[in-house]
């Protein structure tokens, strides 16, 4: 990928100030909530050393997201540089776009940011890079034209495999099933779930995908989906919800069903959400990857581009404090690692 950069004039230096006032003004007239933690990192964006890395998630009060943030921000204090969260309230395809055009004007040095869609924030990304400013996505991903590295927390064909392992062991590999996701234009939800039809199809004849439905990452939508979804199919043997907050309002409500121990739920959720739901049965399993170091390796390479460590180019090796040497694999992405099951036995043993 190339390594797009340019050099503010000093006219632009002189701006900065009064216009990330403004910006300021126009992100508290959005609705925008914003948590900032500074360390000794410049600000001022185009500057090769400038740290002040700002993380977009989906949706602001995300427990996922929460999480993986406070990873970033972990990570910007250790290298002393300056974080920021901002955000939507809602994950609609276009509402990260205000957000993004806000910080290419403040001139941040980075942004690390989970797309709602992998087109419809690509031009505002574009010009945030022309402005010299560093893009990382992470958790889900642009076209790998409008960032310069990917963060991926596994490989998509691994995620895939292993809900669809899990529910088919708690349903003995036969009846049918559905598929509880978020946005219906989420880039990592939609390739997940085209995987999974794939591993269903070639690996499990007996178990027959009925519906896919989207709860738009909303709990009370999610909890409604859930149970309009065992009304329409009264022989639903289990759900898949790859997804955090769907995992979990599904889980609230098979947890005071008459389903409860009848249909089986599985999916991507963290420990702290599912650990009532494991403890009381409403759950064998789910699984996922630690959100929390997705998001600080998300951070490290921020870092790394904007010091110059790397470009994106496959092979380049950067450094990501306690997680240690990461390599830039194919299309300017960066695997975090293999997911992880969470059961009755082990969920004791996390915290996130």
């Amino acid at each position: 990928m190339l390594f797009q950069k340019t050099v503010r004039g000093t006219r632009r230096r002189r701006a900065i100030g009064v216009i990330a006032a403004a910006a300021s003004v126009a992100l508290i007239a959005t609705g925008c909530t914003t948590t900032t933690t500074s360390g000794s990192g410049s600000s001022g964006g185009g500057d090769t050393k400038n740290l002040a890395i700002t993380f977009i998630p989906k949706n602001l009060g995300n427990p996922y997201f929460d999480t993986s943030d406070k990873g970033g921000e972990t990570a910007i204090k250790e290298f002393k540089g300056t974080y920021a969260q901002v955000g939507p309230a809602t994950a609609s395809p276009d509402a990260q776009v205000s957000y993004i055009n806000t910080l290419t004007q403040q001139g941040v040095g980075g942004i690390v940011i989970s797309a709602n869609d992998p087109k419809a924030i690509g031009d505002a990304l574009n010009e945030a890079r022309d402005a010299g400013i560093k893009v990382v996505t992470f958790d889900s991903d642009t076209d790998p034209a409008y960032r310069d590295v990917f963060i991926n927390q596994a490989t998509s064909e691994g995620i895939a495999k292993v809900q669809v392992d899990e529910l088919s062991k708690q349903i003995g590999d036969a009846g049918e099933v559905a598929i509880l996701s978020a946005a219906a234009n989420a880039t990592n939800q939609n390739a997940w779930i085209d995987l999974m039809k794939k591993d269903i199809a070639d690996n499990h004849p007996n178990i027959k995908l009925v519906d896919t439905v989207y709860g738009n990452d909303d709990d009370q939508t999610s909890f409604d989906k859930t149970a309009a979804l065992l009304q329409s199919h009264p022989q639903l043997k289990g759900i898949i919800s790859p997804t955090t907050v769907g995992i979990a309002a599904a889980a609230r409500y098979l947890s005071t069903s008459d389903f409860k121990g009848k249909v089986a739920l599985t999916g991507l959720g963290t420990p702290n959400q599912m650990r009532e739901f494991v403890t009381d049965g409403t759950v064998t399993s789910f699984a996922l990857w630690n959100p929390a170091d997705l998001g600080y390796l998300a951070a490290y390479a921020n870092k790394a581009l904007i010091e110059g460590t790397i470009t994106g180019k496959e092979g380049d090796k950067f450094d990501a404090g306690k997680l240690g040497s990461f390599t830039v694999g194919a299309d300017a992405t960066v695997l975090l690692g293999d997911p992880y099951v969470f059961t009755k036995e082990n969920i004791g043993e996390f915290d996130f």
